[in-house]
């Protein structure tokens, strides 16, 4: 019975019809991501029921301490997951055992670093998020829960990661599913029963997020997946730390570079007033929903790309993005006139406030008009990173954050004010999209007229 699994995930990665295997392994993480949704979305509702939006801009402020957490662990995940799918392809699944197991421990490293660090620098970080007066208190509650907890947050996040890489995408996203489900159930109990009101919410988080790396432990002690980690594993080879730092540093980077622009335009909406941010912060939730799809695109093409790219299956890879490209782009459509249509009554979901549902509307139907563009500039920089090619995906980040984005936000909020500055993310995902493509598809035909060697 094994065995039949085992040729049912390899055939998929090696020989199904590029846009059948361009869902098969990305629908499942579509459905464990919007399961994510909700897993972000949850603090915001519950929080939102108190009628305090100063906690609800808390919420929004701490959030790159989670997204930090995750660009670390992301070192880690997306460098042995890219070694794991190239050594799968090459047949060489020793090396691939071995890196799994490497995976396991930095991540556990990396996350003590981060919680030692994060607390110790604390009142740092919450002035530099851009809390002010009324909402340092609460960012401050929210972030140190998150810090303290960062060993399940980085761990569900990395081992949801190596599981997608051997090809197993439906058993990667039971972490994710049941660490929302616990959250869920939490979440009201801590806030309310216990009167813990943000700081339950962190807790709820955390909890989930222990589930959530628990049940994906048990899927490798249980010899449920194709790799397992193993002790005689335990000590890293040189070449496996330059394989997975090669591509897990740029990858890292690219995360911190995300939260850099997002701490950027959360210091500009301050400008604007504390519960700006809030009706922000709510819009960029709802979006987060259409982000997934692309993103659970972005995730299931990786090891399709990585696979073949260890077989030297060129062709396969082109035929792979040009059908990713195309399945992810209509179906962002589809979400992006959702929006369109029913934004004020998404953001009437979380607040009362006419301003903030007001602002948020405008917000949620201005930055949906990125979805269209953003699933190929994903698609793109996860293929580099599957190919071990990571300097050209971090070269699109750098570009695309720091070059377009960034600049972008300040000249456009100066010139134009608020909606300038919230037009900004538009305007840079379609020239990124263009750039990222043109990149990606002329790589991979060098490598098939043989120009790489």
């Amino acid at each position: 019975m094994e065995d039949t699994k085992k040729d049912k995930r390899i055939y998929t990665l090696s020989e199904e019809a590029p846009a059948k295997a361009v869902v098969k392994m990305g629908v499942p993480l579509i459905m464990g991501m919007m399961i994510m949704v909700l897993y972000n979305l949850v603090d915001t509702y519950f929080i939102g029921l108190m009628h305090d939006d100063y906690q609800l801009a808390a919420v929004n402020l701490a959030y790159p301490v989670m997204m930090i957490s995750i660009a670390i662990s992301n070192m880690v995940g997306t460098g042995a997951a890219s070694l794991i799918a190239r050594s799968f392809g090459a047949g060489n699944k020793e090396k691939a055992n071995h890196t799994l197991t490497v995976g396991f421990s930095l991540t556990v490293l990396n996350s003590i670093i981060v919680t030692i660090i994060g607390i110790a620098l604390l009142p740092q970080i919450v002035t530099g998020l851009g809390a002010k007066e009324n909402t340092f208190g609460y960012t401050s509650q929210y972030a140190f829960i998150i810090l303290l907890g960062s060993i399940f947050t980085m761990g569900n996040y990395t081992f949801g990661q190596l599981l997608r890489a051997e090809g197993s995408a439906k058993f990667s996203i039971i972490g994710m599913v049941l660490g929302t489900v616990v959250n869920i159930i939490l979440d009201p109990i801590f806030i309310f029963v216990l009167g813990m009101e943000i700081r339950g919410a962190a807790i709820a988080t955390i909890l989930g997020n222990a589930c959530g790396m628990l049940a994906s432990v048990l899927l490798y002690a249980t010899g449920k997946s194709l790799l397992r980690p193993s002790i005689k594993y335990i000590l890293p080879t040189k070449e496996i730390l330059k394989e997975i730092f090669w591509v897990g540093v740029p990858a890292t980077l690219e995360t911190l570079l995300t939260s850099v622009a997002y701490i950027v335009n959360n210091n500009l909406a301050v400008g604007y007033g504390e519960l700006t941010v809030a009706a922000m912060g709510v819009a960029q939730k709802i979006l987060s929903m259409g982000n997934y799809i692309y993103q659970g695109f972005a995730a299931g093409t990786q090891p399709l790309m990585g696979y073949n790219y260890g077989a030297k299956n060129y062709k396969r890879m082109l035929n792979i993005l040009k059908s990713g490209i195309a399945v992810v782009s209509s179906v962002e459509l589809c979400v992006m006139a959702i929006f369109g249509i029913f934004a004020p009554q998404l953001i009437g979901i979380f607040t009362q406030s006419p301003d903030v549902i007001a602002t948020g509307a405008k917000v949620l139907r201005t930055l949906m008009c990125i979805l269209p563009f953003v699933g190929a500039i994903s698609m793109s920089r996860t293929s580099f990173q599957s190919m071990g090619k990571p300097q050209y995906a971090f070269t699109i980040t750098l570009v695309r954050q720091l070059f377009l984005y960034v600049p972008l936000l300040l000249i456009f909020n100066h010139v134009f004010g608020f909606n300038g500055m919230i037009w900004a993310q538009p305007v840079t995902e379609v020239i990124m999209m263009i750039v990222s493509t043109t990149l990606l598809y002329r790589v991979i035909s060098k490598h098939a007229r043989g120009a790489y060697e």
